[in-house]
């Protein structure tokens, strides 16, 4: 789970180092997306088309159009806002995700993910109260990243209840690639060996965050390993302020620690009511 926050840190950096060098968001996306399909082609392979067998292709298209909506703008929302700030606000899902599971799911919501709830939103509005110097429209993007990450996450949930996993990655991955390449054709610009090169580090290396959080679970208590995921807020403020010179105000940190206590607390909680 630490090697899975530190490579969400590294995604972080990557999107600015792509952006700097003038590389299209949209194309940015299409070689994520494209590299998610890439990671589970070999076993496509060798189950053939029966790995896409589904009754409930709907559910899958609700599933590929959330990762669409919410990496896209959590893509965009790192072009104008500061690491640390984007991080934090990524965090919000969790809050989202909690307030949605009962009406959507039927799952029962108790006072300790409640409490994370309301102290995360709380945190929201320390953050983005009136003055502060935090970008409106990329904090908009960010928390609407957050919102569409609740219906990847509940549609995960739903599905994985028919599907199997490699069903629901195997559709998100065509999904994705085919509702962004018209948007990476019509962005296109040409690339220099360097841009091509951080395009390829971005399509074979960030799937793997979805694989170790996966490893990580499967081999480990949930409860006791789902809170290191926080530590790519760690990474992400510590380069942030080594690289770019971006240090949030006293208002920005009072607002990040109380989402993160809101965070820490549902993630535990959600961790061990599982």
């Amino acid at each position: 789970m630490s090697a899975a926050a530190v490579l969400f840190a590294a995604e972080v950096l990557m999107i600015r180092w792509m952006t700097a060098r003038g590389i299209p968001v949209e194309v940015q996306l299409f070689a994520r997306a494209l590299g998610q399909l890439l990671w589970v082609s070999p076993r496509i392979a060798t189950s053939g088309v029966a790995v896409f067998r589904t009754k409930r292709l709907p559910m899958h298209m609700l599933r590929g159009a959330s990762s669409l909506i919410c990496w896209g703008l959590y893509y965009y929302s790192f072009t104008r806002l500061d690491m640390a700030t984007g991080t934090v606000l990524s965090f919000t899902n969790v809050m989202f995700t909690t307030l949605l599971a009962a009406p959507i799911l039927g799952e029962r919501v108790d006072r300790w993910r409640w409490f994370g709830t309301i102290a995360g939103l709380l945190g929201v509005a320390v953050m983005l109260r009136p003055g502060a110097e935090v970008d409106a429209l990329g904090a908009t993007a960010a928390i609407v990243a957050a919102i569409a990450w609740c219906g990847i996450t509940l549609s995960s949930r739903s599905l994985t209840r028919t599907d199997s996993t490699l069903t629901v990655l195997a559709w998100v991955g065509v999904f994705t690639s085919l509702g962004v390449l018209p948007l990476a054709v019509m962005a296109w610009v040409p690339l220099g060996l360097v841009e091509m090169g951080l395009l390829l580090v971005v399509a074979t290396v960030m799937p793997g965050i979805i694989f170790m959080v996966t490893e990580a679970l499967r081999h480990g208590e949930a409860s006791a390993i789902a809170p290191f995921q926080y530590l790519r807020l760690v990474v992400v403020t510590a380069a942030g302020w080594i690289l770019f010179n971006e240090v949030p105000d006293l208002f920005g940190w009072i607002g990040a620690a109380i989402i993160m206590t809101g965070a820490v607390v549902i993630t535990v909680a959600e961790a061990r009511r599982r």
